[in-house]
């Protein structure tokens, strides 16, 4: 019984542990974006806006589970446009893999070592990709 008990509580910290470092996870994510990517994109839902920012990007409330390249009437490149054709859906994953180097990424994806960006942006910690994609994710 003591083994038992034992185990129910060390599940139910790990619960809560796990649960705490993710929300950790997503504030700094939230404070990556703020600082790092609001000069290009902005955050709206509508009328609801969560982070004034730049038109140059694409919106990111709803990125996370969205085909790569499909919000009507903004401008994407050839190469990110194309990935959405070829079936890219962003996921936190995929999301984080992009933010290392947007060019190597689309061309790996394409297997085209032609295929560009027109965003140059990159995040080089590795930590910070997963954040940034955490945050995003939980909008």
């Amino acid at each position: 019984m003591k083994m038992l008990m034992g185990s129910l509580v060390f599940g139910a910290f790990a619960i809560v542990a796990t649960s705490s470092l993710a929300d950790g996870h997503i504030a700094e994510g939230e404070k990556l974006v703020a600082k790092r990517c609001k000069a290009c994109h902005m955050i709206a839902d509508g009328d609801n806006v969560v982070l004034k920012g730049g038109k140059v990007g694409p919106n990111l409330w709803g990125v996370i589970g969205r085909p790569a390249g499909s919000i009507e009437g903004f401008k994407y490149g050839k190469s990110l446009s194309q990935a959405g054709e070829k079936g890219l859906v962003w996921d936190e994953e995929q999301l984080a893999a992009f933010l290392a180097g947007p060019k190597k990424y689309l061309r790996v994806y394409l297997d085209n070592k032609k295929a560009k960006s027109k965003m140059n942006f990159k995040l080089k910690k590795e930590d910070q990709r997963a954040a940034v994609a955490a945050y995003l994710g939980s909008l």
